[in-house]
């Protein structure tokens, strides 16, 4: 989910960064895997690109030993954000609210009867608390009662546990002020809508996201690529400004920062696929990306 970094070379010893023994790494013998190599044109050490899934059960959030190998490889660890930066984490409530508009405002008198009822008997919490938040926002809150246990968590939480005790730079592309300003480009009826949607269709939106769940455990990258290209996936309409936008801006930041010291890039699955993922993108750029094995 930020523009850095000027030209720095000189074999891993600046900003701190040290060199490390890489470790030989197995391809994979396909494209189904999340895990990928970038090399070639004139990179020194390859970088890492990885998929992740925002929210899963903690029990499903597994490391293969190529990826840990290739985590252990880099010198630094990107995210969408940085996630160790308190302003993109605690900070982030200042950018939940909709501008000049309420819940109220963008729904009937029985339609925000429905989402108040919703709220308080499923999520046992006022919507008052709640009215001027972005309904995209609001949405990202029912994912967790979507699940099949309590106990979730973020593949790109964990991956920062092990970043933070191998003592890695951890770093973002975005900041939560700019991806927040991305759900101010939805228009705030749209995000209604689709909140509506998916209190109207609990049992359909349970059954999708264990879907989307299974396809990205098992890898399938090429039923992922057709989830995202399907309405229910929820914003099909605004991949441009969610997704291909986004990748084009963070290839540009990667060219200068593998010039610096190599990177784990840890991004939403979503961005690595299809002819505007980052794969092809990286790739247009004259770097090779290999598939590695990851189970």
């Amino acid at each position: 989910m930020k523009s850095f970094l000027l030209f720095a070379l000189i074999l891993g010893t600046l900003h701190g960064c040290k060199a490390q023994k890489a470790t030989t790494l197995n391809y994979n013998a396909d494209d189904n895997t999340l895990l990928w190599e970038i090399s070639g044109k004139g990179l020194e050490q390859p970088s890492y690109l990885f998929g992740t899934f925002h929210i899963l059960c903690k029990s499903d959030i597994k490391f293969s030993k190529n990826l840990l190998a290739a985590f252990s490889n880099t010198n630094q660890v990107y995210f969408e954000m940085d996630l160790d930066d308190p302003t993109n984490t605690l900070g982030g409530i200042f950018f939940m609210n909709m501008k000049d508009t309420t819940l109220k405002d963008l729904f009937t008198e029985d339609e925000y009867k429905k989402v108040a009822s919703f709220f308080k008997d499923t999520l046992s919490t006022d919507i008052k608390f709640f009215n001027k938040m972005k309904p995209m926002m609001l949405e990202a809150m029912l994912y967790p009662h979507f699940m099949a246990c309590k106990n979730a968590s973020g593949v790109e939480m964990e991956l920062m546990a092990i970043a933070q005790k191998q003592k890695k730079e951890i770093k973002g592309f975005e900041t939560i002020a700019f991806q927040a300003s991305m759900f101010d480009s939805i228009p705030y009826s749209t995000q209604a809508k689709a909140l509506l949607k998916d209190i109207d269709s609990i049992a359909t939106a349970r059954i999708f996201l264990d879907s989307m769940i299974n396809i990205y455990k098992n890898q399938q990258t090429d039923q992922l690529i057709k989830l995202m290209s399907n309405d229910a996936f929820g914003e099909v309409e605004n991949t441009d400004l969610l997704l291909k936008k986004r990748n084009i801006n963070w290839v540009k930041e990667m060219k200068d920062i593998f010039l610096i010291k190599n990177a784990f890039i840890a991004v939403g699955a979503g961005h690595l696929f299809g002819k505007d993922g980052l794969i092809e993108l990286l790739r247009k750029e004259g770097y090779e990306v290999k598939g590695l094995e990851n189970k």
